[in-house]
């Protein structure tokens, strides 16, 4: 994950951030790609993850080879300012790069991310993103798998497969989403946000 962002604006303010799932389908069988964070990470250590991380400055300058849908980026101004939707994008994108050697182009081609959820690290915690999560079909994705300083063995899970790991609460809950977007649920509607640990509709 990246270091602090210049777009924290207070020391207990959720830095935003970016999440991308990447499906793959297997015979029919979707499976979402995840990796384990490395045990030196200061936030969530030998967890398995998304691949993302924090938006970065220059996040907010980048250029696109085709912007966010309109739908997705409408949902995604829901919650967040006009000139910080593309920029999340723009970070999913770059943090699937770094972490797992993937790409969605140079630069990265947006238009076929979908937004899935939104969630908040509770205010009990040190470290804290919001963080919004993204999903791309493999198929418009390029490059080779490979592990990372960052994002340790990844690999390609079913969502029954991943919801049997130890994973955090919030991973698990995201994990419920992408059911219910893999059912045609919630694809289009109000924005599903993760807050002190309880769902809320935006």
């Amino acid at each position: 994950m990246s270091a602090p962002s210049p777009v924290q604006t207070a020391a207990s303010s959720p830095r935003p951030a970016a999440s991308l799932l990447v499906v793959r389908q297997d015979a029919g069988v979707p499976r979402v790609l995840m990796g384990r964070r490395s045990a030196g990470h200061r936030f969530m250590p030998n967890v398995l993850v998304f691949p993302g991380g924090a938006v970065d400055a220059a996040d907010q300058h980048g250029r696109v080879a085709t912007p966010l849908r309109p739908a997705v980026r409408t949902r995604l101004e829901r919650a967040v300012p006009q000139g910080l939707a593309q920029a999340l994008g723009i970070a999913a994108a770059r943090e699937l790069t770094e972490e797992v050697g993937l790409s969605l182009g140079d630069p990265p081609a947006l238009g076929h991310l979908d937004y899935l959820c939104r969630a908040i690290t509770p205010p009990d915690r040190a470290t804290r993103f919001d963080a919004h999560f993204f999903i791309v079909d493999a198929v418009h994705v390029h490059g080779t798998l490979l592990a990372s300083a960052e994002l340790e063995a990844p690999a390609w899970y079913t969502v029954e497969e991943a919801e049997k790991l130890d994973l955090v609460h919030a991973t698990l809950a995201v994990l419920g989403q992408f059911s219910r977007w893999l059912a045609h649920h919630d694809r289009d509607g109000p924005v599903p946000t993760l807050q002190d640990r309880v769902w809320t509709r935006v």
